[in-house]
């Protein structure tokens, strides 16, 4: 029986869909701190399990029952590794087969600017050291995100600007890193496992701003920035100094080359090559 956490997320639920495919309702169960938001996979036959990560008790009933777990990276930034922990703690107490996480692909962990991204390493070791079997998915950044990157549809007005300097960023479809680890989790285990999942290519934001001029018929420039410059930006629109900081260290590490990774597993566990930039950026703009 494979268990889901965050199985109503967007990132769960792309994985939670796939499964279902795959899978009879009975093999699969839901990991959901609001039932009610979770009715629909109820009605379908799958198992909900009620609960949060700050919870053990909710966690060791989670888990009756569980061959493989599904981890899925938790939201609360101050918290999310021992949250990441209890969980790891109760697949172990539960005697679980083997546990899979959805961690990040990143080039040097030790030369990240953005410090949150070393709650997933810090998760992977926590893993590692449990001695349970592991599947670990270290995920591009979504293509879905980049309308948040540059702004949603004011792009077209004022372009993109950014202190992404020339950063390469190996882009992939929520929905298509979803499938691919629903392959991966409906497979019996084959020992220890790490999956870098990336797109087939990288790209620049200039790339980005040529494909949306392409895509909409305006004018879509990319004007790289200093960190400084940008961080200031953003805390004159309201930010706070920490999110302002947290943002700007984000894409600092995509032009530090930390984004830009290009393998072959997904296309591996899709079975096909991964969507491009131009019809990518189509589906998530809306052209």
């Amino acid at each position: 029986m494979i268990l889901v956490t965050g199985a109503t997320g967007q990132l769960g639920g792309a994985v939670m869909r796939q499964l279902q495919i795959r899978a009879f309702p009975d093999q699969l169960a839901a990991f959901v701190r609001d039932a009610e938001k979770a009715m629909q996979l109820h009605e379908q036959g799958i198992s909900l399990r009620v609960g949060t990560y700050d919870e053990p008790a909710s966690l060791d009933r989670a888990m009756e029952g569980i061959e493989t777990v599904l981890l899925i990276a938790g939201t609360d930034e101050e918290k999310r590794v021992q949250q990441h922990r209890n969980v790891i703690d109760a697949a172990k107490r539960a005697g679980v087969r083997r546990i899979a996480y959805t961690s990040r692909e990143l080039n040097d962990r030790y030369t990240l600017v953005n410090q949150l991204m070393h709650a997933h390493f810090q998760t992977e070791d926590y893993i590692k050291a449990s001695g349970l079997p592991y599947t670990l998915f270290r995920n591009s950044l979504y293509m879905d995100a980049i309308p948040q990157f540059v702004g949603g549809d004011a792009v077209f007005g004022r372009g993109i600007v950014l202190p992404a300097g020339q950063g390469r960023v190996a882009l992939a479809l929520r929905s298509e890193l979803g499938e691919a680890m629903a392959n991966a989790l409906a497979r019996p285990s084959a020992g220890n496992v790490t999956y870098q999942l990336t797109g087939g290519a990288s790209y620049s934001f200039a790339d980005i701003a040529n494909a949306l001029t392409d895509l909409s018929g305006k004018s879509v420039t990319y004007t790289p920035v200093e960190p400084a410059a940008f961080t200031a930006q953003l805390q004159a629109r309201g930010l706070s100094d920490v999110m302002a900081r947290r943002i700007t260290g984000f894409i600092t590490d995509i032009a530090n080359g930390q984004e830009d990774s290009v393998t072959t597993d997904l296309e591996t566990l899709l079975g096909r090559k991964p969507t491009g930039l131009t019809d990518g950026l189509k589906s998530v703009f809306g052209y």
